[in-house]
């Protein structure tokens, strides 16, 4: 149980690391054991139903009519980092993150709160501060929310959006022949994890932080004109992990290459410190036989395609003319843009890493 003394700790003076044992996506449930949790459960069939669980994709999609989807999804996690406001902007922008994977646009959202009545309620009105901002930046309406007492804390959003079917991404529709773009630096498990082991290197930090508070609406826009052809976004099951949801569902295989892989300077050093988050590990072994690395990968690229990344970036297919316009557009406006890979027919594995 939290001490008292939290009720009289001011919101800058507290760690919100130091209350929780894993941080942001890498504090998801293994994909393992999701998986074996959710093989229990009965099929949904409803022919309104445009997508549901069957290809893990970033949210569900309902028909109400022939010009009108219903999408919904939801995210929370525990603090990544220490300042309670800025923790609550990351956790909203990666709630909202999934409606932008999908081409959509947030429309309402719910705050989802876990926090400790032993702790100081100023540090809940600057997370709350945190999240509202930044649903204001995208245009969404934060209208509630439900919170419970639990000694380490949580937050993030329930969000519904509304499209037209035609032009919603899934992340199963990729094509032989397409070209894969990343919008975001990989790494962000690895610097979190350093983080909370106390490392000093603010630089990296802030600019690991920045990223992580940055909406993937603008790169979602950036697309605009543009004919994307499957989607998703980078979290916790990581590059490797999101990328093979993809493959999976397009019955394809993705070739990545690790020489195009936008990664933030200084992972290598945490990743040869061993400053590898369990999750990475855990994303590792369960896809494994999915996966090929080629032997001249450097090991520590080995380690950041299974990283679990918080709020990461929108992961791409699309032709390889129009992936340079959007890649063009991204760098113009300040974004990041790699084509790190490209799409081919099925072959032994669903995942190649050269």
């Amino acid at each position: 149980m939290l001490d008292k003394k939290y009720k009289t700790i001011k919101p800058e003076d507290v760690k919100l690391t130091e209350f929780t044992q894993t941080a942001g996506c890498a504090a998801k449930i293994g994909p393992g054991k999701l998986a074996e949790v959710l093989s229990h459960l009965e099929k949904i069939n409803d022919e309104n139903l445009v997508v549901g669980l069957d290809t893990s994709d970033d949210c569900a999609v309902y028909k109400v009519r022939d010009d009108l989807c219903l999408i919904q999804s939801l995210d929370f996690f525990t603090p990544v980092v220490n300042d309670p406001y800025t923790f609550g902007q990351v956790a909203a922008a990666n709630s909202l993150s999934d409606l932008y994977a999908m081409g959509s646009d947030p429309l309402l959202a719910l705050n989802i709160v876990c926090f400790s009545d032993c702790m100081n309620q100023d540090i809940l009105v600057e997370i709350l501060k945190g999240g509202a901002d930044k649903a204001k930046e995208a245009g969404c309406l934060l209208v509630g929310g439900h919170t419970i007492q639990d000694d380490e804390p949580k937050y993030g959003l329930s969000v519904t959006g509304i499209n037209h079917p035609d032009k919603i991404w899934a992340n199963s529709t990729a094509k032989v022949g397409d070209v894969i773009v990343l919008t975001k630096k990989l790494g962000v498990g690895i610097v979190n994890t350093a983080i909370k082991g106390g490392m000093d290197n603010q630089k990296l930090f802030d600019e690991v932080i920045k990223s992580m508070s940055t909406l993937n609406k603008y790169a979602k826009e950036a697309c605009d004109g543009l004919d994307v052809h499957a989607a998703t976004d980078v979290t916790g099951f990581g590059l490797c992990g999101h990328a093979l949801e993809m493959a999976k569902g397009s019955d394809l295989t993705i070739e990545i290459d690790s020489k195009n892989l936008p990664i933030f300077e200084g992972v290598e050093e945490f990743v040869n410190l061993g400053l590898v988050p369990k999750g990475a590990y855990d994303n590792r072994n369960f896809i494994r036989n999915d996966v090929k690395i080629s032997k001249n990968v450097s090991s520590f690229v080995d380690d950041v395609v299974f990283d679990p990344q918080t709020s990461g970036g929108l992961l791409i297919a699309l032709s390889e003319d129009d992936a340079n316009k959007l890649v063009k557009k991204l760098h113009e406006s300040g974004q990041v843009g790699n084509i790190i890979g490209k799409v081919k027919e099925k072959a032994d594995h669903f995942i190649e890493v050269i």
